[in-house]
């Protein structure tokens, strides 16, 4: 660029000084008269004037090639430029998949979202799913009944992919039912009294049962004192635990764990280990037998200490214990509804809501099942069973009044109201709800399950899965949807 510039200059004087010549040759031609003709002819022969005069009109006919590469030179791109734009498209393109990702990410990203809210909850024991508001009681023609032990069923738990369902008896039986189908998949039949050594299984009443929170194992435990832990998929015999001193009467896997606590008319809570066939240590507090047992995720059980009214909840690791006082009559049965609430119930006929935080019940309600004797002389019906939606606000209770009572709790389990009752004729003695609360199980027996005070001869001793129905959603948004 800086040599065209100084050849110009160049050029401009040596114009300059031809100027003074074409300058005398004008003077002398003045009078002549092809004077000017021959000074016109060489002023296309000039390189520097056709430079010049490149703005006006020019005689002969411009190239259209010469215009093209002009235009051509004038949007020719730099690669700084084309990298720039190259960039740009890139961007765009990104930007538009992400705006597509984002409408199908966002529903997931909500629910992940919430899943971990509702972890958190769960853990600190604040989680309450409101479920009650929308259950309906269900048919009597939808409840199915499934009879197979001879005896009163004592426990029964379901299987955490709720396919089936395991359930234990006085007749020392345990059967494996499949949920769909109703039929039995497996049987473990009992032995006669004083046939242990040889018997592989139970060779008295059956009072208590828990389930793995993966469905590896299973745990029996029996009045003859004796622990038994069974393989749930081939209903297996693995090993047998002796230790307590009386019938065995709670029994609960920590969840997320193989860790096992069991409860005893000896008023003792023993840790033992499954996977290592161990026994772990020992947990004394209660004054008379204790009755029943729960545990969750936390390093610590709740039990119900029967006859001396209490309710107790035993910190493993800290090895302390807290006691609750409220009920009148003897606790009978336990279950935790999270890590900070669970429900009782008593043979005062009272069913009542616990905090771990409160010494004292957050919501007791009496006689709930209403009451039976002569006029002067009544008496309420024991509460022989409960249960609990895991983290929701829902709860269940059993008696011998042919009913099995559900509840709603109220916000931050202050209070328990009614929702509706389904019959179940006979001594309802265990009561569990399906981890999805698609249906409530009932194990019913004709007498109770610690004793035979009373016999009820039209009930029969069976299982009993009843649906639990959800309300069907607003017309108007079905015909939105639709």
């Amino acid at each position: 660029m800086s040599s065209t510039f100084f050849i110009k200059k160049k050029g401009n004087l040596k114009l300059t000084q031809k100027g003074k010549n074409t300058a005398v040759l004008k003077r002398k031609a003045d009078g002549e008269p092809g004077g000017k003709s021959k000074l016109r002819a060489k002023k296309p022969n000039s390189k520097y004037n056709e430079e010049i005069s490149s703005d006006s009109e020019t005689d002969g006919p411009i190239d259209p090639r010469d215009r093209q590469s002009d235009e051509d030179s004038d949007y020719d791109e730099t690669p700084q430029e084309k990298k720039l734009r190259l960039a740009k498209l890139y961007l765009d393109q990104l930007k538009e998949q992400e705006e597509d990702k984002a409408e199908k990410d966002s529903f997931e990203t909500d629910l992940i979202a919430g899943r971990l809210q509702e972890e958190v909850l769960e853990q600190k024991g604040k989680l309450q799913r409101l479920i009650a508001k929308d259950l309906n009681p269900p048919d009597a023609s939808e409840i199915r009944l499934l009879r197979g032990h001879k005896l009163p069923i004592t426990c029964l738990v379901i299987s955490p992919d709720e396919k089936y369902i395991f359930s234990a008896a006085k007749d020392c039986s345990i059967i494996k039912w499949d949920v769909e189908s109703g039929k039995k998949l497996h049987t473990v039949f009992g032995g006669r009294k004083g046939t242990q050594d040889r018997h592989v299984g139970h060779t008295a009443h059956i009072l208590c049962m828990a389930i793995a929170s993966d469905g590896k194992y299973l745990a029996t435990g029996d009045v003859n004192k004796l622990i038994m832990i069974w393989e749930a998929g081939t209903c297996k015999h693995l090993y047998t635990f002796t230790g307590h001193k009386a019938p065995v009467s709670g029994l609960s896997f920590r969840k997320g764990t193989h860790d096992l606590y069991s409860a005893s008319h000896d008023r003792s809570v023993k840790v033992w280990n499954v996977d290592e066939n161990a026994y772990v240590e020992t947990l004394f507090g209660h004054q008379d037998a204790i009755t029943g047992l729960d545990s969750l995720s936390r390093e610590m059980c709740v039990t119900a200490g029967g006859r001396d009214c209490s309710v107790r909840v035993w910190k493993i690791a800290e090895e302390s214990q807290l006691v609750f006082h409220g009920h009148e009559g003897s606790i009978d049965c336990i279950q935790l509804i999270n890590e900070e609430h669970m429900i009782t119930g008593a043979d005062d006929g009272s069913v009542s809501l616990w905090s771990v935080n409160k010494k004292r019940p957050l919501s007791t309600v009496k006689k709930a099942h209403g009451c039976h004797g002569d006029a002067g002389l009544e008496q309420a019906h024991w509460v022989s069973s409960v249960a609990a939606l895991q983290n929701s606000d829902t709860v269940a209770s059993g008696s011998h009044n042919s009913t099995v009572q559900l509840w709603k709790c109220g916000q931050n389990y202050r209070g328990l109201e009614p929702l509706f009752s389904i019959p179940v004729p006979g001594f309802v003695n265990s009561l569990k709800f399906s981890s999805s609360g698609q249906f409530l199980v009932a194990g019913v027996g004709q007498e109770h399950r610690l004793g035979r005070w009373w016999r009820l001869k039209e009930a029969k001793n069976a299982v009993y899965i009843i649906p639990l129905k959800r309300k069907l959603p607003i017309p108007e948004e079905t015909n939105i949807a639709e």
